[in-house]
């Protein structure tokens, strides 16, 4: 598999409303786009930092992924997100192969419309994690 950065970090919010005031006016960065996945039931607001990016993750129904963590953890970071240049099918291939559990088996379409897959936190040291190109 080969990375080439961290491509954003997500971080589960209960309101996008609420939430973007602090990246905007207390870290001075500025949202470049709200966009609603609705197959994953979520609202996300996205900032630049450098080359990496933060994905605010908003829930638009209770049974939506991100309102299950939010009951159970609280508002915080929900996962870390990877870019793969050998495409996420082969790399899904290639981490199943080395044993780690996948949430998904096969890529979808994402956020920003990049092909992500997530890999299950129980095989990766308790961080859910994203693979995306």
């Amino acid at each position: 598999m080969n990375i080439s950065h961290i491509e954003h970090i997500g971080i589960a919010v209960k309101d996008l409303n609420t939430a973007i005031p602090y990246y905007e006016n207390i870290l001075g960065f500025k949202c470049y786009s709200i966009e609603e996945v609705t197959d994953q039931k979520v609202k996300t607001a996205f900032f630049k930092v450098g080359d990496t990016k933060i994905e605010l993750l908003e829930p638009t129904s209770p049974e939506s992924a991100v309102a299950k963590f939010i009951e159970k953890k609280g508002e915080g970071v929900h996962h870390i997100a990877f870019a793969v240049s050998n495409g996420v099918a082969n790399a899904l291939q290639e981490v199943e192969g080395k044993g780690v559990q996948l949430i998904d088996k096969a890529p979808r379409q994402g956020a920003e419309g990049l092909s992500i897959a997530f890999l299950h936190p129980k095989s990766t040291q308790g961080v859910l994690t994203e693979l995306c190109e």
